[in-house]
Order: C-alpha cells, then sequence, then structure tokens
C-alpha cells in the first residue's frame, strides 16, 4: 500500500512538473553584446510580440547582455529559457555544464551553407593590403567569447603569419568591446586592424549578404570604402539557437516549429532578428558544434 502510495505521490509530482512546464508564464529572451542596446531591442521587438501572440505568453522579457558572457550566465544559471549564440559561445556553455542548454536551429545562408567567415579589416588609408603587414602593429578583437572575434583568430591565424604565434607578430592586442564596436575603434585608430564576422558570401564592398559589417551598412553606420580586408578564415559553423534544456519536451518542438516557419510567417522579423539575407534555418545538434569545442577546450579553456 506504501508502495502504491508513493507511486502515485510522484506520478502527480511528474504530471504537475509538465504542466507547469508547458504554462509558461514568462519568456525569457537572452540577447548577445556587441551592438549598441537601443538596436538590439528595436531588432527583437517585433519577436516578442510575434512570441507572446503564437504562444500566449504574458510576458516575454529581452535581457540584452552587455557582452557574450552576460547571456552565457544567464543561460547556465536558468534565467533564461532562449538565446542564440555564436559557435565559441556555445561551446563556453556547453563545457560549462553540457545539460544546461540544447542547440536547436542555426541559420543557412543565402549560398545554402550554414556558416561564416571571421574577417579581419583595416582602414583603407593605411596602406595595409594584406595580413602580414599587421606585423608590430594593434590588433584588436571583438570580445573573448566571440568565435570570429577571438577563438578562430587565435587558431587559424598564425599558419597566415608564417607559423609565428600572434602576440610575438604584432606590438598589442586587446579587445574592441563587442563586433560593433570594434569596427568603430579600427576607423578611430585605437586599433591598426580587428576581427569581426561576415557571411563571406556576396561583395565585400556590401559588408556581404549579412554579419556585422552588413549590420552596420544597413543602419548607416559604416561605409565600406572606408576598410579594406586583409584576411579571411575558414568557414566557421553558423550559431546556434538554444534553449534551456529543463524546458518540457513539447514546448522545445513548439519553439523551434516556430523558427522554422518564421522566415515566412514574418519575413521582416527574420531579418531584423539575424541582421541580413539568410534562406532560412536547419536543425542542429551539439555534435554540429564538436570542432568548435574542441578548439576552445583547447585553447582558451572552458
Amino acid at each position: 500500500m506504501l508502495k502504491k502510495t508513493l507511486l502515485a505521490t510522484v506520478a502527480l509530482m511528474s504530471l504537475a512538473g509538465v504542466a507547469a512546464a508547458e504554462d509558461l508564464k514568462e519568456f525569457r529572451v537572452g540577447i548577445l553584446g556587441g551592438e549598441n542596446e537601443a538596436d538590439r531591442l528595436r531588432n527583437y521587438q517585433c519577436l516578442q510580440d510575434d512570441l507572446k501572440k503564437e504562444f500566449g505568453f504574458e510576458k516575454v522579457s529581452l535581457f540584452p547582455a552587455a557582452d557574450y558572457d552576460g547571456v552565457i550566465q544567464g543561460l547556465l544559471g536558468g534565467t533564461l529559457d532562449f538565446a542564440e549564440l555564436g559557435a565559441s559561445g556555445y561551446a563556453k556553455a556547453y563545457l560549462s555544464d553540457p545539460k544546461a542548454v540544447e542547440p536547436i536551429l542555426t541559420t543557412v545562408q543565402t549560398d545554402g551553407s550554414m556558416g561564416y567567415h571571421s574577417v579581419m579589416v583595416a582602414r583603407k588609408d593605411s596602406g595595409m593590403t594584406k595580413v602580414t603587414d599587421i606585423k608590430g602593429k594593434k590588433l584588436g578583437f571583438a570580445d573573448p567569447d566571440s568565435t570570429s572575434g577571438y577563438l578562430i583568430p587565435t587558431v587559424t591565424l598564425p599558419e597566415a603569419l608564417g607559423g609565428v604565434p600572434i602576440k610575438e607578430f604584432v606590438a598589442s592586442t586587446g579587445f574592441g568591446g563587442g563586433h560593433e564596436n570594434l569596427v568603430l575603434e579600427v576607423l578611430k585608430g585605437t586599433f591598426d586592424a580587428g576581427t569581426t564576422w561576415a557571411s563571406g558570401v556576396g561583395e565585400f564592398k556590401d559588408g556581404y549578404t549579412s554579419g556585422n559589417l552588413r549590420k552596420m551598412v544597413d543602419k548607416g553606420e559604416l561605409n565600406m570604402d572606408d576598410l579594406v580586408e586583409l584576411w579571411q578564415s575558414p568557414l566557421i559553423p553558423n550559431g546556434p539557437i538554444v534553449v534551456r534544456s529543463s524546458m518540457d519536451a513539447d514546448m522545445k518542438t513548439r519553439i523551434k516549429d516556430f523558427f522554422t516557419a518564421l522566415p515566412k510567417t514574418d519575413a521582416a522579423c527574420f531579418a531584423a532578428v539575424e541582421g541580413g539575407d539568410y534562406t532560412g534555418y536547419a536543425e542542429v545538434n551539439v555534435d554540429f558544434y564538436k570542432p568548435i569545442i574542441d578548439a576552445r577546450k583547447a585553447t582558451i579553456g572552458g
């Protein structure tokens, strides 16, 4: 009798847990740093509205972090339900707690690829035309948790520099405080060159089809005639949309379906959130990011 009572109690507690998970009153969205806060909130306003309409949430809260780590820590602490991360940011979260979040989708470029590039830019009037011209110069990175703005250059740049470690090749390195600010600091002369992200699809003169350069061009913050590209990395896996792992399985599926349909149901919102031209989303899982996880573990650690 006692055993049956205990089993019944456990069953009821499980059902209560499922009901609570499915009855989310507030959906908490983390937004990576790297772009000024007002622009980020404006770009996500449509998503906030669409989520409330689709799921009936009483509240969809947007949390624009000052940097990448702010969102990562929110996901690890369970105070965020959803975010779109860079691959290295996801790797950091995974290495800290592999059970905290699940990658569900990533963007697809207009050429069908699911990757992008780290690009190094300098002022066009600097006289630099190739990556080895940064010898003895000041090199800026975007953010310590950025894939294209730090991890991939750290791993792949030495080969382009003739096997010489970056810090032995340049005079100094530093961080720009996000991708947008990094490019602005290059233009101001704080750094002689800097690394940011771009699709690598289309033309450099347009800021490519998507990425930080394209976002800045579209906002009128950047004239591509002022920049020159010195280097482009190998293809990097596009970052994942992740959800809190403890979220109910049905809700995860509904979130995945909502975003998969978003390019058709609200194309303008899809473009605003992603910042440029993409064809849509594709499903991914942790295996897609294993090379980045391994690279981060070997190069930076957790």
